[in-house]
């Protein structure tokens, strides 16, 4: 059967051939691995890519919850907070087969401030502040990572608009080949204009690029239906008649009306233009969140270059769109945002989303996970295994292959020993751990060889006063078997546990960030009676600590896990005194979650009598 999509157009005169152009692309060159006609703006050979702009910052991930949907045995998804640069440099080669991003446009605009976050501003502020050779810097460092997360057959959409596409056009061909360009696809919307001197800008440019010739394109998945004036020409039934276009009407090109049915009924492929997705006018799915696109824009793309099961990505996803689509449409997905506030928000959607479908599908768990900023108190839950682990890769030490009362060794070629606390914030060095670590040094065979060799290094919560008094004895003439052990005490949450961090990006200012704990506010509310159903809530008792500031607050007035009213308030996302009518008489589960611009999150629950 011939596709719909090569039916006859009608009869039209032959158009003129274009002269011979002349050839004006030079032959691709190579950097690294990837085919380009010229190195991307900010690559540097000899720095290994990017990094003389973005230095590299090995700290781990670590896991702050997992939201399960009652199918445990399934690999869960991923919802990371932190700096999507980095957070891409901790993943695999080869683990992604689709990505959309939807970067800040270059619009002059505060797009990285988009929730207040304070956390949003450690993405480099100085990015737009250097102009457009900044931006681009920026996103080309980020899309470079992208290429390498990217599978053989996966492809990449890049959702920008007039402000730099024609230049993000040009750093795509670079990186990822001007061959593997596929489309520039407008998504073209209407509105109101004051426009007074241009025509009103109503389209956005998706910029839709493959990592190989063998990327997969779905068409059939994303098939839509033909308008009523083509199907008219085209022989389709229109009502009870059935009409025949003039360029079939012949005996010679006539063909049976089923099959031009049967060929439209399938619908056609959608062209480069869309202007069948309106901007968002769906009022169930507005969060407040201020660049949120449609959901079915995502559905669109996901669908065309991914397959149920595949991994979806996006690293700036903000309100949680792509996450929220993926999930209902079976992928698996990976996403990030540097805003606490963000990722909240999108753990809260992807939670109600999934309520009510779960008979339907079957949803795999998801965690949500914290590079940079850590928050101490889930750390006490680990295992000792574990939150030493987790200690040494934050501090830069290596793990020995054996615990013979030395947990670590930091730098090199010295290799200084460590040693980690216990895992619980309460938890205090003794003056006994003090002395075993030291004899533990003691042991070394190089102890006896070096001076230089018989340093030491604890980490913990806290320091007691006799292990203190006990560490500088140690520093001086103690017992003779350890007489020369120079023990360092560092707090895991002071600066100097973090030292290293700034030492490897000198000049980076917010790279100071990097490595430090967060507490969580302090949530408290009250209520009082207004008339019948209608009460008054007031969270403005709430403490925020470390000089943070509250930004963002969620209101659920019948929680259940997810935070449905919430996202019907977000206009008021920091009010801090709200009024519910409450729909009927009885009692009910009233949550409060906060969030701070440090990245401290808190929530509180409390059992309301509704009269």
């Amino acid at each position: 059967m011939t596709s719909p999509d090569a039916i006859p157009q009608d009869d039209a005169p032959a158009a003129e051939p274009l002269p011979q152009q002349e050839a004006v692309f030079r032959p691709a060159v190579r950097f690294g691995n990837i085919p380009v006609v010229r190195a991307p703006l900010g690559w540097s050979e000899r720095n290994k890519g990017f990094r003389n702009h973005y230095p590299f910052i090995s700290l781990p991930l670590q896991i702050a919850d997992r939201v399960q949907f009652g199918a445990p045995e399934l690999e869960p998804n991923r919802l990371i907070w932190g700096d999507c640069l980095h957070v891409m440099r901790q993943l695999p080669d080869a683990s992604v087969d689709l990505i959309y991003i939807d970067p800040p446009f270059y619009s002059g605009r505060e797009y990285n401030l988009l929730w207040g976050d304070a956390n949003e501003r450690r993405s480099f502020p100085d990015t737009w502040e250097s102009g457009l050779d900044g931006y681009l810097i920026w996103l080309n460092a980020r899309l470079y990572e992208m290429k390498r997360l990217l599978k053989p057959a996966g492809s990449i959409y890049v959702h920008c608009d007039w402000h730099a596409s024609h230049y993000i056009k040009v750093e795509l061909d670079n990186i990822f080949g001007y061959g593997n360009f596929r489309n520039e696809i407008v998504w073209a919307y209407t509105g109101p204009s004051n426009t007074t001197q241009w025509f009103p800008r109503k389209h956005d440019t998706i910029l839709f690029y493959v990592k190989s010739n063998s990327s997969r394109f779905n068409r059939d998945a994303i098939r839509i239906p033909y308008d009523k004036e083509t199907l008219a020409r085209r022989g389709r039934i229109e009502g009870e008649q059935s009409i025949i276009a003039p360029s079939v009407a012949d005996t010679t090109q006539r063909r049976d009306i089923q099959e031009v049915e049967d060929q439209f009924g399938q619908g056609k492929v959608p062209e480069s233009y869309w202007t069948d997705i309106a901007a968002l006018t769906n009022q169930r799915e507005r969060i407040g969140y201020p660049t949120q696109k449609p959901e079915a824009l995502l559905e669109r793309i996901i669908k065309a270059s991914s397959n149920e099961g595949d991994v979806v990505a996006d690293f700036l996803v903000g309100g949680g769109t792509t996450a929220a689509v993926a999930q209902r449409l079976g992928r698996r997905f990976i996403v990030c945002d540097q805003s606490r506030v963000a990722v909240s928000v999108t753990a809260e959607r992807l939670k109600q989303a999934a309520q009510g479908r779960l008979n339907e599908a079957q949803y795999p768990d998801f965690t949500i996970e914290q590079w940079g900023v850590y928050e101490a108190f889930r750390l006490a839950d680990a295992s000792p295994g574990e939150f030493r682990k987790f200690v040494l890769e934050c501090y830069d030490a290596r793990i020995p292959s054996d615990d013979d009362g030395i947990h670590g060794y930091k730098g090199a070629p010295a290799r200084i020993p460590v040693w980690v606390g216990q895992p619980a914030l309460g938890a205090t060095v003794t003056m006994e751990d003090v002395n075993g670590f030291a004899q533990a040094i003691g042991r070394l065979p190089r102890y006896e060889s070096d001076d230089a060799l018989r340093d030491g290094i604890m980490l913990a919560w806290g320091f007691s006063p006799d292990a203190v008094s006990a560490a500088e004895e140690l520093r001086g003439r103690g017992k003779a078997n350890v007489a020369f052990v120079r023990i360092e005490q560092v707090r895991i949450d002071s600066p100097a546990f973090s030292q290293h961090i700034r030492a490897q990006s000198t000049g980076w200012a917010d790279y100071s960030n990097f490595l430090t704990f967060v507490e969580p506010p302090d949530v408290t509310f009250a209520h009082r009676r207004l008339k019948s159903l209608r009460y008054a809530f007031d969270a403005s008792d709430t403490q925020a600590y470390m000089d943070a500031k509250v930004i963002s607050v969620q209101w659920d007035f019948a929680f259940d896990g997810a935070f449905r009213a919430a996202r019907r308030r977000w206009a008021d996302r920091a009010k801090l005194t709200v009024e519910h009518q409450f729909p009927r008489a009885g009692t009910y589960a009233v949550a409060c979650k906060v969030q701070d611009d440090k990245g401290g999150e808190g929530m509180r629950v409390a059992k309301v009598e509704v009269k």
